[in-house]
Formats: C-alpha cells, sequence, structure tokens
C-alpha cells in the first residue's frame, strides 16, 4: 500500500467521523484509566455498565482504596478477571497517592509501572486524556491494519510501529479511534461487511465480501 493510498483511507475515516473517541464513559484521567483496566478481555459496554454505579460512589483514588479489594469486587464482579482486575486497581491506586501526588501520570514508563497497565493501555490513556500521537493495537486494530494493508505486522508491537510510521501526521491522534471503530463495526472478524466500508476500493484485502 502507498503514501496515497493510506492518506484517502484517513480521510474518509475523519470524513465518516470527524471527532471519533472512546466508547468508554469517563469524566476524568483517572475515571479513564479504571475503565480501560477493566476493558481488558471484556466488552465496552460491560464496563460502563460497572463503572456508572462505581464512579457514582467512588472515582478517585482515595475512594476507591477506601472500598477496599472486596468491596470494589461488588461494583465489578459482572466484568471477566474481577479478582486479578480489583487487586491491580487497588495496588494502582495505592501507587498514585503515594508517588503521584494522586494524579494519573502521562508518561508512558510511569503508566506501564502501574499494576494492571500494559503497553496497549498506557497508549490508550495517554492518547485519549493527554492528547498524544500514541496508538494502542488491540485486536481490532491488528485485524484492520493487517486485512487492509495499511499496516501489516506479526504481532501487536511491529503493527503499532508501523502505524506510527504510515499514518499521516495530521491523522495520527485520532487513528486509534477510527480504527478500532472500524474493526468493531465494519471490518468484523469473522465476515467483514465489505460492501458498506467507505475504503472498500482502497483496501487489499482479497477476500472482500459482498
Amino acid at each position: 500500500m502507498n503514501k496515497a493510498k493510506r492518506h484517502e483511507i484517513f480521510a474518509r475515516l475523519q470524513r465518516e467521523n470527524p471527532q471519533p473517541t472512546t466508547e468508554l464513559v469517563y469524566s476524568t484521567s483517572f475515571e479513564l484509566l479504571i475503565a480501560v483496566i477493566l476493558s481488558a478481555q471484556a466488552t465496552d459496554v460491560s464496563v460502563n455498565k460497572a463503572t456508572a454505579k462505581l464512579f457514582t460512589v467512588a472515582n478517585t483514588p482515595e475512594a476507591i482504596l477506601a472500598l477496599g479489594e472486596e468491596g470494589l469486587k461488588q461494583y465489578i464482579r459482572t466484568i471477566g478477571l474481577y479478582n486479578s482486575k480489583a487487586k491491580n486497581i487497588i495496588k494502582t491506586c495505592q501507587l498514585l497517592i503515594e508517588q503521584h501526588s494522586h494524579q494519573v501520570p502521562e508518561q508512558q514508563k510511569q503508566l506501564e509501572a502501574l499494576p494492571g497497565v500494559g503497553r496497549k493501555t498506557a497508549n490508550v490513556v495517554r492518547n485519549t486524556a493527554f492528547g498524544h500521537e500514541t496508538i494502542a493495537v488491540d485486536t481490532h486494530i491488528f485485524r484492520v491494519s493487517n486485512r487492509t494493508g495499511i499496516a501489516p505486522g506479526k504481532n501487536v508491537l511491529e503493527v503499532e510501529k508501523k502505524l506510527l510510521k504510515f499514518v499521516p501526521v495530521e491523522y495520527r491522534r485520532d487513528a486509534h479511534h477510527w480504527l478500532i471503530l472500524h474493526g468493531r463495526y465494519t471490518c468484523i472478524a469473522r465476515k467483514p461487511r465489505c460492501g458498506s466500508c467507505v475504503i472498500e476500493d482502497l483496501c487489499d484485502y482479497k477476500y472482500k465480501t459482498t
């Protein structure tokens, strides 16, 4: 895929959705961090249902820490892996209070040092909460990048590096959201909806559907 094609792909995605954002519901960087930790191997819908109740009673490191691990579990037990996530969230809240003045850090290494926060989660927070031009490669972005030919790679890190290299600079900040939404609703795993895709004619996928 050449530079002109990639530019047109993102131009069309922008026209279709000028202001893309996460489907996780949050109002502060801390709420976003907690929601993204909870979203690992879970749907945004299930996370939003849980955090709608959780954040009304506890939406700061101090408040969640006051709930305790068992208290937190009562709000997130409908989410997969809730036991380990509760443990990580409590530890993360302690570190935010002790090491980061009760605030969510903006730097990649500091974020990744928090329990339950890997490279993908850190990239989501840095992009969505702080506006950095990062791209968090999840299963949707990995699939879309390889299937379309935008940034093919054998693993998520390779795809991330290629996206940062190939995505035109003017689209880099929002590329993360466009690609996730495209993979979630159009370029779906089992049978992509090529007939309703705005970039079908630009895509390198060989087995297009009607």
